[in-house]
């Protein structure tokens, strides 16, 4: 007899028992069936791991333990949404209007003057302090607060913004998301 035929017939004779133990684990008998040949296969597959000599049940109800734990692990983040009412809560707002913004903003920036569109980068997105900025530029600290407090403003105005409700989606995609929300969609 080969070798391949002696260790196929260990493991066709342990699957009764690994079947037993899948089912006590998980206790659906076609999720069971699944976990023993998953773990068969695995087995198989991982064939020369197997140290000659060592008892081959107890390799093949290891691997479907860990195979069990890990499907465990993963399935446990899982949330089950049968009528799809979780999903239904999941709302995203359109991405389109963001990059139109982004690009917008862009655009208004290279509408400043050099030193103000310079200031304004970094203090505002580079994170430099004042003082930091002010020595980059080479200037006074007051200086560099006028600039950015300018560049601010001439931005706001340029960008048609009033108040920090100008941020972030629309009225009309505001109430539309909120709508989703209630359970009071629009038609």
């Amino acid at each position: 007899m080969s070798p391949h035929k002696d260790v196929r017939e260990v493991m066709l004779a342990a699957v009764p028992s690994l079947r037993a133990f899948a089912i006590s684990l998980c206790g659906n008998v076609d999720r069971a069936d699944d976990l023993v040949q998953e773990a068969l296969l695995r087995a198989w597959a991982n064939l020369g791991s197997f140290q000659p000599g060592t008892n081959m049940s107890a390799w093949l109800f290891t691997i479907l333990r860990n195979l069990f734990r890990s499907e465990y692990r993963k399935r446990r983040r899982e949330i089950e949404d049968a009528d799809g009412s979780y999903a239904e809560q999941l709302t995203s707002l359109p991405e389109q209007s963001s990059r139109l913004e982004i690009d917008e903003f862009r655009e208004a920036l290279k509408l400043l003057p050099p030193e103000q569109r310079e200031s304004l980068i970094l203090v505002g997105a580079s994170g430099f302090s004042y003082e930091e900025t002010a020595n980059i530029c080479g200037c006074a600290v007051g200086t560099i607060k006028s600039r950015v407090n300018r560049a601010r403003s001439r931005l706001a105005e340029i960008l048609s913004i009033e108040d920090a409700s100008d941020f972030g989606p629309d009225r009309e995609t505001r109430a539309v998301v909120n709508s989703d929300l209630t359970g009071t969609r629009r038609s």
